[in-house]
């Protein structure tokens, strides 16, 4: 299986000399080539229609034109049209692929890994990122083709390189953006911030975002831009939902934004952070001596404070919001889901109705309804439109009270040895030996997405462990609500944190 958590990723290297040794590059070091790329295009054209159109986009990784030119060469050996969309967010990519009305839409990223990394996310015709079963497809696609004798005539490769027309994504991107900003103004209220540091990653949004939010009011600075390269000390994938400073602390901060900040009164809204390819978004807001993190729960809060009607919310196995006592308060009428850790998953959750939904991810993801271009509703995550529509309603005057937070601790363990965790095996029966002996019973079982996925769950407590799809880590998340003693609760995931790494550190 070449593909992760979301998507391929890893780290660029040069093209090796066959196709075997660029499948095994991935496979073994989790490294990708453009020769990678070309195989992975060639597969994609035969998951579609013979002649169909795909759109490919790629955020600003100095090797992302050479991948995007390999796997528009692969394209075009399947006999697909292509349309470049060119350097944009991933959201932009999405809109982009729904606008042209192609089958497929192909992102160029790696999110907020090093900018020495990139990676492919692949959406279909209606914008849904790919399942498992058409992962696996491609994948045994991509292992058959390096078998086949497909010489190409080197003199072809040039034009085959080019693209049959292109798009310009990003401007689209920030006109969909106008429409989505009045829409949560008409649902909510309009923005009435006034002062705000933006920090895009150094990705797209780093040449227009503070503009577009001056257009609305709001006095908005950008400091991505000074950052070297995209995603290095700066943007949302540098924080964790978690942390906090005090001034003096972040005045010695390495992260542009943190360091940037300016003593403000305790409670403001002072910054917002976008990671590389622009799908996700934290909030930074001052506290009595300093400055933390607003994270994805925090942020879906604030918009169902404010909320109205009848909701779906999905949250991953890693949100606050998953234990659900804290969404009895609200005036609006909420429907829960629980899903695998994933955006995707949020939006497969969300799917059947595209009206009310809201999915969350603690780490700043927020699947939200949006304007299809042709009709109707789709989805998508989308790191700007997350921050207005946090603005908006943090702007109602009518709102319910804040969630109560309980307790949550993420710890991973790194580097794992993956294979050795399964969810099902004796590793796993320990892990539930050792929390029922210091919780008493507790319910076992997995998530839809998530094979490896161990839930051991009881009122009011959840502990799960999981392997990351994109880094050597293994996971383990414990979640206790508000009002319930959570020592106990830790003392046991920190003996299971020991034993996974007596068995997962080689």
């Amino acid at each position: 299986m070449l593909f992760g958590t979301d998507g391929i990723r890893g780290e660029v290297c040069e093209s090796p000399d066959s196709d075997d040794l660029a499948i095994s590059q991935l496979l073994e070091n989790r490294t990708i080539s453009p020769r990678l790329l070309r195989l992975v295009g060639e597969a994609l054209s035969r998951i579609v229609d013979v002649d169909s159109q795909i759109i490919v986009a790629w955020d600003d990784r100095p090797d992302n034109p050479d991948l995007a030119t390999a796997l528009t060469v692969g394209l075009h050996l399947g006999g697909c049209k292509v349309v470049h969309g060119g350097v944009c967010a991933t959201p932009a990519l999405h809109n982009a692929l729904l606008e042209t009305n192609s089958a497929l839409g192909c992102m160029i990223t790696a999110s907020h890994n090093p900018v020495t990394d990139s990676g492919i996310k692949v959406f279909d015709s209606s914008g849904f990122k790919t399942n498992p079963e058409m992962e696996r497809e491609i994948s045994e696609l991509v292992i058959q083709l390096a078998a086949e004798d497909r010489d190409v005539d080197q003199t072809y490769l040039l034009e085959l390189s080019e693209p049959d027309s292109y798009f310009n994504a990003d401007i689209a991107h920030q006109e969909l953006l106008v429409i989505r900003l009045a829409e949560f103004a008409g649902m909510f209220a309009a923005p009435n911030h006034h002062d705000l540091l933006i920090d895009s990653s150094k990705g797209a949004a780093s040449e227009w975002l503070s503009k577009f939010l001056g257009r609305t009011g709001i006095n908005a600075k950008e400091v991505s831009n000074i950052a070297n390269a995209l995603n290095e000390n700066c943007g949302a994938g540098e924080l964790s939902p978690s942390d906090s400073w005090t001034w003096e602390e972040a005045a010695r901060d390495d992260h542009i934004l943190i360091n940037s900040l300016q003593r403000s009164p305790a409670g403001e809204l002072i910054a917002a952070a976008l990671d590389g390819d622009g799908d996700r978004c934290l909030l930074i807001e001052a506290t009595e001596n300093g400055c933390r993190v607003i994270d994805g729960d925090e942020m879906a809060d604030h918009i169902l404070r404010s909320a109205k009607g009848d909701w779906h919310l999905a949250a991953s196995i890693e949100s606050d919001l998953a234990l659900m006592s804290s969404l009895k308060r609200l005036d609006a009428n909420v429907k829960f889901s629980q899903t695998a850790v994933g955006d995707r998953w949020l939006s497969q959750a969300l799917k059947e109705n595209m009206d009310l939904v809201l999915g969350v991810e603690d780490s700043g993801h927020l699947v939200m309804s949006a304007p299809h271009p042709r009709g109707g509703r789709c989805l998508v995550g989308d790191g700007v439109a997350s921050l207005l529509a946090v603005l908006c309603a943090m702007s109602c005057e009518d709102r319910a009270m804040p969630f109560s937070r309980g307790f949550k601790r993420r710890i991973s363990i790194s580097p794992s040895n993956r294979s050795k965790w399964t969810g099902t095996n004796e590793l796993a029966n320990t892990v539930e030996y050792i929390a029922t002996n210091k919780l008493g019973e507790l319910n076992r079982h997995g998530l839809t997405g998530e094979a490896n996925l161990m839930l051991l769950e009881t009122d009011g407590i959840s502990i799960g462990v999981r392997n990351s799809g994109t880094q050597a880590k293994t996971n383990v998340s414990l979640r206790v609500a508000p009002g319930i003693e959570h020592s106990v609760a830790l003392e046991a995931v920190e003996q299971i944190v020991a034993t996974l790494n007596e068995n997962l550190c080689d």
